[in-house]
Order: structure tokens, then sequence, then C-alpha cells
């Protein structure tokens, strides 16, 4: 198949790719590196930091188009799939589903249905936009909710949602808020992760416990970084010979995997039911995660046995007690390394993923699937 990957989102399309091209398939990646973070691709759409930065970057995407049709399969990272205004992306979308076989939506993170869903709906018991019954109010959730609702993304994610051939879901929460309104077009498909060479796996548990914490620009609060970052510090302040504290701020990919390796423990998404990409990273190496690992986390990937997460409830209080009961029983750290690595080597596999894409690919190709 040819395949169109359009955008990136933590890793996801260029590990993708990678999965992808090792069956036989041909693949572009065309995006912009996920801003910062600088990950790999085919093309580059980066936009500029200047006045003309938006117009620049138009007038480059309306030069590429030629070159992104005839595809097989186009995935969007997200309805936003350029650094456009949402208004300049509503013809784009029409292009690309016009000019190429069958369109993807990838519901990998921010957009109208998350947005719209857990402020109203509430299915998950925390989120980004909720925590139980009540709404989070903290200035990143009211921007999300200014930004998709009742606003050009918002409209442009129902029309993308209501007219591509199918969606595809990373995660648990991203699926239930999915599922209930597009069932018969929407797909479960775990995050792809290139595993690393037995040598850079390591299960051996250093003293003190190394704890790494990444924190992304401007989102600390909205994602709980600050809560875990306070917890961790206050494990640090009570056993100070017994934790090493890593924390990487708003920094390029690749030293961000640099400053993980030989970490213990990652703390990552305190509002998260599921592992995400950093967190999945961390997990393939040997890392044991602190976050998001539900029970419908396990379940939705038919997991019965593993439990390699260190699983916390969005409170200070929470992250506090888990991270000291493992600095003071250390003895569980070594099992849980090597089930993180067991884990990711059986659910998320690069090759193993693209497999999955590559069926969902061509079960919409049929010609009596939509």
């Amino acid at each position: 198949m040819k395949i169109l990957l359009l955008g990136e989102y933590s890793n996801v399309h260029a590990t993708l790719a990678l999965g992808l091209r090792k069956l036989g398939h041909e693949v572009t990646v065309v995006s912009n590196g996920d801003f910062w973070k600088d990950y790999p691709r085919d093309i580059d759409v980066s936009r500029r930091e200047c006045k003309i930065g938006g117009i620049a970057l138009y007038l480059k995407i309306l030069s590429l188009l030629p070159r992104l049709s005839g595809y097989d399969i186009v995935q969007l990272i997200n309805p936003m799939f350029f650094e456009l205004k949402a208004e300049r992306l509503f013809p784009i979308y029409h292009f690309l589903k016009k000019h190429n076989k069958k369109v993807i939506l990838g519901a990998f993170g921010m957009d109208y249905y998350w947005v719209k869903t857990c402020t109203y709906d509430k299915p998950l018991r925390y989120s980004d936009f909720n925590i139980g019954d009540k709404v989070r109010t903290d200035d990143v959730a009211e921007r999300d909710r200014r930004d998709w609702l009742g606003t050009p993304k918002g409209r442009l994610n129902q029309e993308i949602a209501a007219s591509c051939d199918g969606i595809v879901t990373e995660l648990y929460e991203y699926d239930v808020c999915y599922r209930p309104v597009f069932p018969d077009k929407t797909q479960f498909i775990p995050p792809p992760i290139v595993l690393p060479s037995s040598g850079d796996i390591r299960l051996t548990v250093h003293r003190p416990l190394r704890l790494f914490i990444g924190i992304s620009k401007g989102r600390s609060r909205y994602k709980g970084t600050d809560i875990m970052l306070d917890a961790a510090k206050a494990v640090k302040a009570k056993y100070p010979d017994r934790l090493e504290l890593r924390i990487a701020n708003g920094v390029p990919f690749s030293q961000y995997t640099t400053m993980l390796d030989g970490s213990d423990l990652l703390m990552d998404q305190l509002y998260s039911y599921t592992p995400g990409m950093n967190a999945l990273l961390a997990m393939s190496k040997g890392i044991v995660v602190i976050g998001g690992g539900e029970p419908e986390n396990y379940e939705i990937i038919h997991e019965e046995k593993l439990r390699p997460i260190i699983n916390v409830q969005p409170t200070f209080q929470s992250v506090f007690n888990e991270l000291e009961n493992i600095v003071i029983n250390p003895s569980r750290m070594p099992e849980l390394k090597k089930e993180s690595v067991q884990y990711v080597r059986k659910h998320h596999d690069y090759v193993k993923v693209a497999r999955e894409f590559v069926d969902f690919f061509h079960h919409i190709l049929q010609p009596n699937k939509a």
C-alpha cells in the first residue's frame, strides 16, 4: 500500500512509518516534528515564527498538494493536522478526501470530542477536563475549551469525523469519546514503540532510586506534573539518601531520551488512565512508570496478568504514598522492571502495531466498506 501520514504527536507517526515500511509498504510522513520535540519526518512543514509564518506555510502546503494525492491511505494525526487556521484546513481536507482512496482520522490527543465528552458527559472518573463531576477550571483546560467548543476547529473535527473512512483511537480515554458516536468506524490500536536492543534494557536497580520527570512547556499544571513534582520533592526531602530526582524541562526528544536512560522510575501524566508514548518508551527500557494504569487500560488490550504500572489517583497524597512505598520497599522494583519490558513487547512492538494498522487499512479499503 501507499500510505501518507500527516502530522505528528509524540512520535506516533514516525514510529508507525518504520513498522509499515518493515512490512513492505510505501510510507511518507509529513509533519512539523511535533514542534520543539523535533521527531523525524520525510517532508517538513514547520511553521516559521514570524509575521508571515502562517502565509508562508499555507503557500508551501498548497505547492505540496500534488504530492499528497494518489495514496491508498491518508491518516491525519488530528483534525488540526497542519499548523494553519481551521478555516484553511477545510479545503485541504476536501482535497485529500477527493484525491486519495481513504482518509483516516487519528484520535491521538486534543480535539473536539475529547474536550466535549470530558467536560459534559464525563465518562471518565478523571481527565484533563474533569475530576469526578467537577469540571476543571485551570487556565489550560479553559483555553482548550474555548479553542474547540463552538469554534471552526470544533466544526472541522466534526466534519472530518463524520465524513472520513475510519477513526483510530490509541488510548482507552479517546476510545470512550469516539466509539459511542461512531461505533461502526472506530478502531482501537495501541501506540507503537521501537523496542530497544537488549543492551539498552537495564533491569538493575540503583541506590538511591533514580526518578525521572519530564516537564512539557506551559502544560505542567494541566498534565499534573506540578503535583507529581511536588510529591517527588516531598519524598526526596523525607528520604534524601534513597531517592535521586532527574528533571527535564522542555527539551528535544533526543535529549529527553538521553536523560531518561539510566533511570529507575518515571512519573508521567497524572490525569491519564493509560501510559502514553513517553511512558511506554520508558517501560521498554525497563523503567517503572508511576502514572496511568487503571483497570480499563488493561481491559482494552486484554491483558490479564501483567500489572507493571504503579497507578496513582490525581492527588498529591496518592502520588506521595505510592512513591514513598516503592522507595522504602525497593524489593518490588526488579519484578516491575521485568514486567514493564514484557508489557511493551507484548502489546506495543512497532511491527506488531503496524500489522494491526494494515489490517484496519485493508478492512476499510474493501469496496463495501465506508
